[in-house]
């Protein structure tokens, strides 16, 4: 992977976490409600778990819907993160 594509990576990276992390902090959110919110629809994370891979950047769409629909998010605006 050449240094370009790393860059561009990073970008996609950043705005997907940057996403996530706006919607949680628009709705009162810390990554420990979200751990119990996982939980109240099947998904067993733990707060650690949850920051981590938000930190990185580099969780599966899978993760990122299933955040999203557990804290209750039925739209996002892609230009505000």
């Amino acid at each position: 992977m050449t240094s370009r594509s790393k860059q561009k990576t990073k970008d996609w990276r950043a705005k997907v976490k940057g996403i996530l992390k706006a919607e949680l902090k628009r709705r009162g959110f810390s990554y420990a409600d979200l751990a119990e919110k996982l939980g109240a629809i099947g998904i067993e994370e733990n707060e650690r778990n949850i920051s981590n891979k938000i930190g990185r950047g580099s969780f599966t769409a899978v993760f990122f819907v299933q955040c999203l629909e557990a804290i209750g998010c039925n739209t996002i605006h892609l230009g505000d993160a």
